[in-house]
């Protein structure tokens, strides 16, 4: 947003972005609770890429009974529907986009029953459409820095995979990622100075089973400039802020801090609360 002389700031419409329509060509079990999507077709050439590796989109779910057709004008939808029967937003991270075979790959978290996009990615046809808005992100290692620490759930993998592959061989880091077991560990392509290590809660995640902050804490403090990617579950993510900015001083432009998911809550609910005090992780 740019602001004038006089100090007020100017507000300029963003284009609308157009809705990309696109068909499942592939679906993977790469761990046990994240299904792999593999997304293209004619409607490709209205991706417009970002250079970012958190990139994520916006899907778009309709309720199947209502015969909705994509894209969605959903300013005209207002008018016709009920709130309720709206299509509905999520978002996920665009783990990886092959613009010579012009397709997306994205990583959907599935635990049982829960969440819409999770049972749809485990349960869509190959042939099926979906359409999203996107893709948005800001994330880029850097390598002027000394050192890169990653922390996340199982929320983060495809952006945190996806930023390891994008560092220079010379860079050093830490990624530390909470799963539910060990069979949820991914082999990662990464630089040889950057550790992983996978945590293990033995458990679903609860506010009492989680160990992320925990272990974070306990790595010993690198040396040098360090730039932060952590993203997650909202209250950790929280307590990873009063860490990493509060007592390490590490400045809010040299990390990407922010919530992802929040317990107990469905992303309608999650995406409302940003607005409001619990819902945001710094002060202002």
């Amino acid at each position: 947003m740019s602001q004038p002389a006089g100090g007020r700031p100017r507000t300029e419409a963003r284009p609308a972005r157009p809705q990309v329509v696109l068909q499942v060509l592939k679906r993977e079990q790469v761990a046990p609770h994240l299904v792999r999507l593999t997304l293209g077709g004619p409607g490709f050439e209205n991706f417009v890429d970002k250079e970012a590796t958190d990139r994520y989109v916006k899907f778009l779910f309709a309720k199947p009974e209502l015969g909705l057709q994509m894209p969605y004008d959903m300013d005209e939808l207002r008018g016709q529907l009920a709130p309720e029967d709206m299509p509905v937003r999520r978002t996920y991270t665009v783990r990886r986009s092959d613009h010579e075979a012009r397709t997306i790959e994205v990583d959907f978290v599935v635990h049982g029953e829960e969440g819409l996009a999770g049972q749809w990615a485990r349960d869509t046809e190959i042939g099926s459409s979906i359409c999203f808005v996107g893709p948005g992100g800001l994330f880029v290692p850097n390598d002027e820095f000394d050192f890169h620490f990653f922390a996340g759930d199982e929320t983060a993998i495809p952006a945190i995979s996806a930023a390891l592959e994008a560092m220079a061989p010379q860079m050093k880091g830490l990624a530390v990622i909470e799963v539910e077991n060990a069979a949820d560990e991914m082999e990662l392509v990464r630089p040889v100075g950057v550790e992983v290590r996978w945590l293990h809660r033995d458990a679903p995640f609860t506010p009492q089973s989680t160990i992320l902050e925990n272990v974070v804490r306990e790595y010993p403090w690198p040396e040098g400039r360090v730039q932060v990617f952590a993203h997650g579950e909202r209250e950790v993510m929280k307590r990873l802020r009063l860490y990493f900015y509060d007592e390490r001083g590490v400045d809010r432009r040299d990390m990407s801090l922010s919530a992802y998911w929040a317990f107990g809550r469905a992303e309608d609910a999650f995406q409302a609360e940003k607005r409001t005090e619990v819902g945001k992780i710094f002060a202002d």
